[in-house]
């Protein structure tokens, strides 16, 4: 056997739904018992579990046939037909696929969950659960399951949300306003280059999700979306390496630090991705290798790109009409799905940071420190400094939350009217291109721009800057 032969193979059983099902057992989560799912528990070989479902399958049609059959006559055997009862089993099959629902999906009985908390308890003691997210543009929710092991449950969705919204835009304002602005700048600049390759390379090779069954999708806040690379893979190697990076001889701190942090980070969010049922082994390791050479060729640009952004003339003309042309670049290559939403939302919000890092650098509102007192210190930590650190958080979010609502409430409408498209219902109105995409663009560039500008230049009125 070859050694392409060989990688093949390899590739193959690493992208073999079966062993995401299998890690998920092992970690305590189970489909009810109502559901079809594969049903050993050692998971066997794909085909020999074709051969006993065929098998099942006959002698439950003989039975019901002669039930069937009139009590004084013969029993009549049934003819069987595997052309019938063989149904495909890879992953991009018709079976895999859970198709959004726009009524409101599976709905919040399914889930065994009501105001957050599992409100049934399942055999052997294990509890329903339900998906930690919904997809807020087609209202699908996850599937049912019985989990057993919750501190494993709330670790892994803990590392899910490392990936998600929530996260970002509390993590890099934190790093701006509190810690480094120069870190977080950089920060959001590799952000933006490795989410945006690898939204468009999952529109390039798109491969489907795992199949369910035998999965169980916990998640489907990205089910509409193609599955290799894993974005959340991605992101969750980029952020903590480009941290150690950015901050070692900068900062003083003792390397070993940044060593455990890189890999408990990083094996956190790529594993939680498994446990969720949204990407398969393959996925995984696809999205860290790919992570890892995205790094390997752009992050000696980073310093370029940051001090481009704050120093050039032109530089906020430039980076809009960039940042533009990709997005429009990204929106060819594939169907509409909430991908091209959240791309939107990337390339929107690295836009609004970019220039507005540009603004308050010509301002001089958030000066970075001279070369010649690196390495910093870390200040010690004292009530007046904790206190403004909080202040700074609670305002700027408040503020954040604020614009991004505002924006929301305007962008909608207006891209509604301007396209055409009835705004009656929200969610059903986001369901369209021309309403999605300049509703991220818009709101998140104006969030982006007023983390680096409006924000801080608060901070300083009001003397926490």
């Amino acid at each position: 056997m070859s050694l392409r032969q060989s990688l093949a193979l390899l590739a193959g059983r690493l992208q073999e739904p079966q062993k995401v099902a299998r890690f998920q057992r092992l970690c305590g989560v189970e489909a009810p018992p109502g559901r079809a799912a594969v049903a050993p528990a050692d998971l066997r070989d794909e085909d020999e579990d074709e051969d006993e479902d065929e098998e099942e399958e006959e002698e439950e049609e003989e039975e019901e046939e002669e039930q069937r059959a009139p009590l004084g006559g013969a029993c009549r055997r049934a003819v069987p037909q595997p052309e019938a009862r063989r149904r495909p089993r890879t992953p991009g099959g018709a079976r895999s696929q859970h198709p959004a629902k726009p009524g409101g999906g599976g709905g919040g009985g399914l889930n065994g969950v009501r105001g957050g908390l599992a409100s049934e308890r399942g055999p052997g003691g294990a509890r329903r659960a339900g998906a930690p997210r919904r997809n807020s543009l087609t209202g699908e929710e996850g599937e049912p399951a019985r989990v057993s092991n919750w501190p494993l449950y709330y670790l892994f969705c803990f590392g899910a949300e490392l990936g998600n919204e929530l996260f970002y835009i509390v993590f890099f304002p934190f790093w701006i306003w509190n810690l480094d602005a120069l870190v977080g700048r950089r920060l959001v600049v590799i952000w933006v280059l490795v989410m945006y390759l690898g939204q468009c390379t999952k529109d390039v090779v798109r491969r489907p999700r795992p199949a369910s069954p035998p999965v169980v999708k916990l998640e489907v806040f990205y089910n509409s979306e193609y599955s290799m690379p894993s974005t959340h893979a991605m992101s969750g190697t980029a952020i903590p390496i480009a941290m150690v990076l950015l901050t070692y001889g900068r900062w003083q701190y003792p390397l070993i630090y940044g060593l455990i942090l890189i890999p408990c980070w990083c094996s956190l969010v790529c594993l939680s991705r498994i446990y969720m049922g949204m990407h398969s082994i393959l996925d995984i390791i696809a999205g860290f290798l790919y992570t890892i050479v995205i790094l390997a060729i752009f992050y000696p640009f980073v310093d370029l790109i940051d001090n481009f952004n704050q120093t050039h003339k032109y530089a906020p003309l430039i980076i809009i009409g960039l940042h533009l042309a990709l997005g429009i670049f990204s929106f060819t290559l594939d169907t509409w799905s909430t991908s091209r939403g959240d791309t939107a939302e990337i390339l929107g919000s690295g836009a609004g940071i970019a220039c507005g890092s540009h603004v308050t650098y010509n301002m001089g509102l958030m000066l970075d420190p001279p070369l010649d007192t690196l390495p910093l210190v870390r200040p010690p930590i004292t009530v007046t400094l904790f206190g403004k650190a909080i202040l700074r958080i609670f305002i700027g979010m408040a503020f954040v939350l604020v614009i991004r609502d505002i924006m929301k409430k305007i962008t909608i409408p207006l891209a509604c009217k301007i396209f055409n498209k009835p705004c009656d219902d929200i969610r059903k109105a986001r369901q369209h291109m021309e309403v999605e995409l300049p509703y991220r663009y818009i709101t998140y560039g104006m969030v982006g721009f007023s983390i680096t500008f409006l924000i801080p230049y608060i901070f300083f009125f009001i003397g926490i800057s």
